[in-house]
């Protein structure tokens, strides 16, 4: 079937749309809308990074909460032993996960399939018992930030001015807002990461690693980037959830559930592999969520039967059969030819 191809500025100017709507949200919405949707927002972050390592680069990760941790434990350690603003401590976060990436990656990237699966899980475990050895943030039970640390965050009283709300209220639009920009900043380099050279390169590994080799694209290397930079885009992430939290312990911060198994859940169902999908997947999860959330444990149930039920009828995923049946691509990835040049005439 022909694929329907938006000409570029068609998704740019639905994204525009997109996030302008959602921006507006803290000036017509209840608080407790605010904080659904940062929820919401996070995950989706997740996802976007899960999908490049997994749907991209063939790193099929299950340790992921491993950097979501360590980003909230840098920014909790700014904030409490440093004095630093919360949001000074969410890059922290991202730069610390990064740069603990690079011995991770040295070990996992010495396995291959389920082996690096398992890699990736045994190192965030480790991380979890490491920094639940840390007496002064709380050890095993955790800690929680000082007292007033929200309030006086960066943002929160020019937003309070503003909008004339509370200070717990301002804070949770700040981190809103901060949550939807990094959710465009992620999708949008994502999206020139993927149609760079180094992008098609990643996906002719994904396809073919031998092939991609013969031509010239180092594998690892190309690998290795997008381990380091999916984990920093993590650690943001966990940093900025932990900030609404407002405590922490190991538990929480490198919870396989809430930090990988909802990631992967979203990504799978939306379609693993391709931009849209994780949008769409983290759509659908919201939905469940709302419509489940009053059945307690059969929320699960039901989010796993529906689960097995995509990738039984529909294996590439909401996003990826769409597409394939109807030829619609929103973000697309490959590029066109260029059109022949016109025969000389004599």
């Amino acid at each position: 079937m022909m694929k329907t191809t938006f000409p570029a500025y068609r998704p740019l100017a639905l994204a525009v749309l997109a996030a302008a709507a959602l921006a507006l949200v803290p000036l017509i919405g209840p608080r407790a809308v605010v904080q659904d949707l940062f929820g919401i927002l996070c995950l989706l972050v997740l996802a976007l990074n899960w999908n490049m390592l997994a749907g991209f680069a063939g790193l099929v990760s299950v340790g992921q909460q491993a950097f979501v941790g360590i980003g909230a434990y840098a920014m909790f350690a700014a904030v409490i032993l440093f004095g630093l603003d919360p949001l000074a401590g969410v890059l922290l976060g991202g730069l610390v996960a990064m740069a603990l990436a690079v011995p991770v990656a040295c070990f996992v990237f010495r396995l291959n399939g389920a082996y690096f699966a398992i890699g990736t899980w045994v190192a965030a475990e480790i991380a979890r018992l490491g920094l639940g050895q840390w007496k002064a943030l709380g050890g095993g039970t955790g800690t929680s930030l000082p007292k007033g640390t929200t309030r006086d965050m960066l943002g929160v009283g020019p937003v309070k001015e503003w909008l004339g709300v509370s200070s717990a209220a301002a804070s949770d639009i700040v981190l809103y807002w901060l949550a939807l920009g990094l959710v465009l900043v992620t999708l949008g380099m994502s999206w020139a990461f993927l149609r760079s050279r180094m992008g098609l390169g990643l996906q002719a590994i994904r396809d073919n690693a031998m092939a991609a080799r013969s031509v010239g694209v180092d594998p690892v290397r190309l690998k290795a980037l997008v381990f380091l930079l999916t984990a920093f885009g993590t650690g943001l992430c966990g940093g900025l959830l932990f900030i609404q939290i407002t405590r922490i312990t190991p538990d929480a911060a490198f919870s396989l559930l809430d930090w990988t198994a909802f990631v992967l859940f979203v990504v799978v169902i939306g379609g693993i592999g391709t931009l849209p999908g994780p949008i769409v997947g983290v759509v659908v999860f919201y939905a469940l969520e709302r419509l489940l959330s009053d059945y307690g444990s059969a929320y699960l149930i039901v989010l796993g039967l529906f689960g097995i039920a995509v990738m039984l009828f529909a294996r590439r995923g909401i996003w990826g059969s769409l597409s394939g049946r109807t030829g619609l691509e929103l973000l697309p990835l490959g590029h066109r030819a260029p059109d022949p040049a016109p025969a000389l005439r004599p």
